[in-house]
């Protein structure tokens, strides 16, 4: 194995350049999905107990188990005498989120061993059959990866977007006697750093596509065989026809 030795030049090519760009955004979209959190709002209203838009509140976050966050009231005691604890906001879409944002640590830590490759091991890289290939299935493969996981998350934000919406009264079932208590929605916390995180994942999407190119420049796809190498510099040509 060549010993380490820094070669800055990888990175002003295409190849190096654009892991440079896959790496950072993968940090945005781990960043923008992994950290959110957020709490949706509703107002209750009984006036024969002397109760006016009280609010109750669910807190949510990532990994999005919205089936686990239930609703809490500002004050002491129950609004309304309704225990709103024991009411959960709808749906699991942890797995969407979570295979998500895993991925996208994944292809972090590939970036940055892939970089240090790249810079560190140029030689090595470039005299070898097997490192490119192998480079190159692996972009195949993430870029496939992140279409997969891109749109699963967009489809489940959507569905995040509903659930945490206004659609949340009509699931509450003393809301749904305005004689005795009425509940308005209020606001839901903005999406925009989620909205954000899916566009990521199609840009890296793109990223990753376009550079499956350049990778594959590097394998012996692409580059003359080491046969036709030995011939173009002067090795035993091949026999001519009659």
């Amino acid at each position: 194995m060549s010993a380490f030795q820094i070669n800055l030049n990888p990175l002003k090519e295409p190849l190096g350049f654009i892991k440079i760009l896959e790496w950072f955004a993968s940090i945005f979209t781990f960043a923008t999905c992994g950290g959110f959190k957020g709490k949706t709002d509703i107002l209750v209203s009984c006036p024969s107990k002397g109760v006016v838009n009280q609010t109750i509140t669910a807190a949510f976050g990532y990994p999005f188990r919205l089936n686990q966050a239930s609703f809490h009231s500002h004050s002491s005691g129950d609004v309304c005498n309704v225990t709103w604890e024991k009411y959960v906001l709808i749906g699991d879409y942890s797995s969407s989120a979570q295979f998500y944002v895993t991925f996208a640590v994944f292809v972090f830590l590939y970036c940055m061993a892939a970089l240090v490759l790249y810079v560190g091991y140029t030689s090595l890289y470039r005299e070898s059959r097997k490192l490119p290939m192998i480079d190159f299935i692996v972009t195949l493969v993430a870029t496939f990866l992140w279409l997969v996981s891109s749109s699963a998350w967009a489809k489940a934000l959507t569905d995040i977007k509903l659930t945490t919406g206004q659609n949340i009264i009509k699931e509450l079932t003393h809301c749904q006697q305005p004689s005795e208590v009425s509940c308005y929605f209020d606001s839901v916390t903005s999406m925009g750093s989620l909205n954000v995180s899916v566009i990521f994942g199609f840009l890296n999407m793109i990223l990753w596509g376009g550079n499956a190119w350049f990778v594959y420049k590097e394998t012996s796809l692409h580059s003359p065989s080491n046969t036709s190498a030995s011939h173009s510099q002067g090795g035993i040509p091949p026999p001519s026809g009659i």
